[in-house]
């Protein structure tokens, strides 16, 4: 295969991102602890009543016209406490080619229903991802990975979590009124991380689902710059949820909930996040300069700093990106020794980048082998996770260490391993997320930065570094600052104004 077919084929959306914008964006409403803003009261008890016995919710899932899932969530009576079961399955295309995500949660929580601990797995046939918590105080102990392999981080709570049912469990039962406003702390478990989001009961409206009319209350949300609404009827019941860019989410039962989940028209997930990018380029590739008008930022709360830190610059709606220069030379020795502390972020194990696993420091020290220059090393460590990984789109949180053992993944799984094993070898690395140009369009794209006296861009999905001028960073850092960029999709516009193929001296 020749490197503008591997172009075309895999400078893709990376399989986490696609998880951040179904799971978290479309299902996450039922994963919170809510404060009442408007009278200033905290309100963390619930209707008990109304849990005494097994509970069973149904929620077919949608994208625009076409089903593509289904959520079923189980409320058990556990002594003084609940355990809550939740199970996501998605049959949908990715590139092509079928895909099967299944997402399981368990969960125990009090009867005021915060959490007390939980278990979350992700299945997508290919790899698989487990991690689970519990809480301590006003912390979170997480643990990633199983038996020798396993890894705790500390997590610092902003505000009693929620895990599962807790939105439907809080409206049951309770008056509702049209402009009440309701304050709430999102724990999701495959960011690690908190976000405080406002809820308000914007309208009391008719619902029609499969022909019934149901009175319901219209609840409404802005969370990472998209709108979210939910319906719920006079029980407090959700009936349906709408996401963006057509994901909706309708109340049904066991019977019908699991059927159909295949035939109709499909839509491919990668294709529907990309951006036309209104001008054909020969040879992506070799570019070393590209200039672009960008329209879509305004009202997205999207922070556009990244936009003017090293290659970019962005001015007036135009934003410029100058391939770095060549060749490369390091201003240290392997290890960085960072004298300051200021690299340290960027040298550390997170859960998902187990730079400090026995199995990832050999690799790295094994592919390094006696060489003490970073740029050297850097380079080292790309064609070694370039050739060794196979190239095939997943849906997953990305892990290093399982990337590492399964050798299999796309663009996540290649920038999370390559950061892993830069910092392995002591070399100050960081996961970036943005837009990629192929095929005429900008798709959504991960890729690594590795300090070199300087940061350095490098993707090992397609063995570049420095990258080429139309890899577009919009954020770096963790699974938590990369969920930012959900605020772009579906309203971030590109224009190609000039492009060069000159090399950057």
């Amino acid at each position: 295969m020749n490197r503008i077919k591997k172009r075309q084929l895999f400078n893709i959306i990376g399989g986490g991102v696609i998880l951040l914008w179904l799971v978290m964006i479309g299902l996450l409403i039922k994963k919170n602890y809510f404060k009442n803003d408007t009278k200033g009261l905290e309100i963390t008890s619930v209707n008990i009543s109304t849990v005494k016995n097994v509970q069973d919710d149904w929620m077919e899932i949608y994208l625009k016209d076409q089903k593509i899932g289904y959520s079923t969530t189980r409320i058990t009576p556990l002594g003084k406490n609940y355990l809550i079961y939740e199970e996501i399955v998605l049959n949908f295309s990715l590139m092509g080619q079928a895909s099967l995500m299944r997402t399981s949660t368990r969960s125990i929580v009090d009867q005021e229903f915060l959490l007390k601990s939980f278990m979350l797995k992700v299945d997508s046939g290919v790899v698989n991802f487990r991690v689970s918590g519990k809480v301590e105080g006003q912390s979170m102990q997480i643990e990633v990975g199983e038996r020798k392999e396993k890894k705790i981080h500390t997590i610092n709570l902003s505000g009693p979590p929620v895990i599962g049912s807790g939105m439907s469990q809080f409206f049951r039962g309770r008056p509702l009124e049209i402009g009440e406003s309701f304050k709430f702390f999102l724990f999701d478990p495959s960011t690690m991380a908190q976000k405080a989001v406002v809820i308000k009961i914007a309208a009391k409206e008719p619902l029609f689902i499969n022909r019934l009319k149901y009175s319901t209350y219209r609840l409404e949300t802005d969370m990472w710059g998209q709108k979210l609404i939910f319906w719920l009827n006079e029980n407090g019941e959700v009936l349906k949820e709408k996401g963006f860019m057509g994901l909706t989410l309708v109340r049904s039962n066991a019977a019908t909930a699991p059927r159909n989940l295949e035939g109709g028209k499909v839509y491919d997930f990668y294709e529907m996040a990309s951006i036309d990018a209104k001008r054909k380029l020969i040879d992506p590739d070799k570019l070393t300069s590209l200039r672009l008008e960008v329209e879509g930022l305004r009202d997205t709360h999207f922070d556009i700093d990244v936009l003017n830190r090293g290659r970019q610059s962005f001015r007036d709606g135009v934003l410029k990106i100058t391939q770095e220069k060549k060749p490369l030379k390091a201003t240290y020795k392997v290890p960085f020794p960072d004298p300051s502390g200021e690299m340290k972020p960027y040298l550390r194990p997170e859960f998902n980048i187990q730079s400090d696993d026995k199995g990832m420091v050999e690799k790295a020290r094994e592919i390094a082998g006696e060489q003490k220059d970073p740029a050297a090393v850097a380079r080292k460590l790309m064609a070694w996770v370039y050739n060794n990984v196979e190239k095939k789109p997943v849906i997953n949180v990305p892990s290093a260490v399982e990337v590492l053992k399964t050798r299999v993944g796309d663009c996540n799984e290649h920038a999370v391993l390559l950061t892993a094993l830069l910092r392995a070898a002591r070399i100050p690395a960081r996961e970036c997320v943005g837009l990629v140009y192929a095929k005429g369009r900008f798709f959504y794209h991960a890729w690594t930065e590795a300090y070199l006296g300087r940061w350095i861009s490098m993707d090992a999905t397609l063995n570049q570094i420095p990258t080429d001028a139309t890899h577009i960073k919009l954020v770096h850092g963790g699974l938590e600052k990369q969920a930012d960029i959900i605020a772009l999709m579906g309203k971030l516009k590109l224009k190609i104004m000039d492009y060069g193929y000159d090399q950057v001296n």
